[in-house]
């Protein structure tokens, strides 16, 4: 995702998965996988054929690392007060409970405040 936000300022250029996994040392077909989840997602766009490949489907002032991480790996879980959509029995009585609801939360808020774009720029 950094090495699409940094190609990002030529708007009409698709960068190719040989070219990403040449530059950014990834395997292609692991990278293959990640762009497919990332397009899937809607935080990519692709294109076939000579001139395809794969860009940010939004500016990358627009896409923080929380929408990244939970497009890849679902909800942004630190603890297992849920499992599989359902709530620990014992959360009502849990003293950790409200600990991991706080550390979550900031954790999501940190993500959620980081831009592809600010990334970059450091």
């Amino acid at each position: 995702m950094f090495y699409l936000a940094k190609a990002y300022d030529d708007e009409k250029r698709f960068c190719s998965l040989k070219e990403i996994s040449g530059n950014e040392k990834i395997s292609f077909s692991y990278l293959e996988k990640i762009l497919s989840k990332l397009e899937k997602g809607k935080l990519l766009r692709s294109k076939k054929g000579f001139t395809g490949g794969y860009r940010l489907y939004n500016h990358p002032k627009n896409v923080n690392v929380g929408d990244i991480i939970r497009c890849l790996e679902g909800s942004i879980n630190v603890d297992n007060c849920y499992n599989h959509g359902k709530r620990c029995p014992k959360t009502k009585t849990c003293e950790a409970f409200s600990v991991w609801r706080k550390v979550k939360r900031s954790l999501e808020d940190t993500l959620n405040s980081m831009t592809l774009l600010a990334l970059i720029k450091k």
